[in-house]
């Protein structure tokens, strides 16, 4: 039996205690705790990584102070487009959907998408009536949108440039684990980048960029500038040098997000192994994270010299 292991994001960016308040950085942490307990819960009891990486998924998406489900960002026409995946190591199975604007919890319709269906990725209205024949839970723009996801994007629309958040603070959540069995499993959410234009997708819902899952190598979530993430293909860089050169997920996952870097982007991931490891790096003054294993360790933090 492997131990297993969780471990969680709520967004990389510039996070530093002059430019995070204080409130809002105790809410974060008490968010991150309380997905580590749903999805702890899970594998703790001998469930699936699959079951465990939705269940904090879902915890994340339900909390205002993260950048997906209830609290997203809101798009420049002032909606919200959310988008999500999910994949499954032990046979690389995946679903993900993009631009839903109705369903409460975008992550769970992924996993639906990958077990209901023979596609991979839905899309907007298509995702949302989907996600309503299969009984999910929907909400109106009141769940969503807070008001200060509407005072960011009246901020940025008053600026000369600002058609597009260009601090890109990166408020993607997500979650990777690994169980008892030795299967990994990889889920990201995010409501995207405040004031974004034309349907903008970044690497979240895009499996092999954003979102991957190998039982041959690892599990990947990402979160950053999702353009250059999506150029790397991260997710699935980060497995295959795990999987074809034999290096350690540290190793593999310095060396893709230095890749991305040249590249000209930041931001960071956590990646889950099958024999039980977990590894979190970030490019950025800060990323919201937390851990936790059969070991009962646990371990939550916000900026980077924690």
């Amino acid at each position: 039996m492997t131990q297993w292991t969780l471990m969680i994001h709520g967004g990389a960016g510039i996070l530093r205690p002059d430019t995070l308040p204080a409130d809002q950085a105790e809410g974060a942490r008490a968010g991150l705790n309380a997905a580590l307990d749903a999805g702890a819960g899970v594998l703790a009891n001998g469930g699936s990584a699959l079951d465990a990486v939705e269940a904090a998924v879902r915890v994340l998406e339900d909390d205002p102070h993260f950048n997906a489900g209830r609290g997203a960002v809101l798009s420049f026409d002032g909606c919200v487009c959310l988008d999500a995946a999910i994949m499954d190591g032990s046979g690389r199975q995946a679903g993900g959907v993009t631009g839903v604007s109705a369903t409460k919890n975008p992550v769970s319709l992924a996993r639906r998408v990958m077990t209901a269906t023979p596609h991979v990725l839905l899309s907007g209205t298509g995702a949302d009536q989907f996600a309503r024949e299969q009984g999910l839970e929907q909400a109106d723009e009141s769940w969503f949108a807070t008001p200060e996801r509407r005072r960011q994007l009246e901020e940025l629309r008053a600026r000369v440039d600002g058609w597009f958040d260009a601090e890109m603070k990166y408020g993607t959540v997500g979650a990777v684990a690994c169980d008892a069995q030795g299967h990994v499993a990889a889920a990201t959410s995010t409501g995207g980048v405040t004031g974004k234009r034309w349907g903008r997708i970044g690497d979240t819902p895009l499996v092999g960029a954003g979102t991957y899952a190998d039982d041959r190598a690892c599990a990947v979530s990402a979160t950053g500038s999702g353009e250059y993430f999506i150029r790397a293909g991260v997710g699935h860089e980060i497995a295959a040098r795990v999987r074809l050169t034999g290096e350690d997920i540290a190793t593999a996952a310095a060396a893709v997000l230095a890749d991305v870097q040249a590249l000209g982007g930041t931001g960071g991931v956590i990646v889950a192994a099958p024999d039980g490891t977990a590894h979190w790096a970030f490019t950025t003054p800060g990323m919201f994270r937390g851990q936790t294993d059969a070991s009962g360790h646990r371990a939550v933090a916000i900026f980077g010299d924690e």
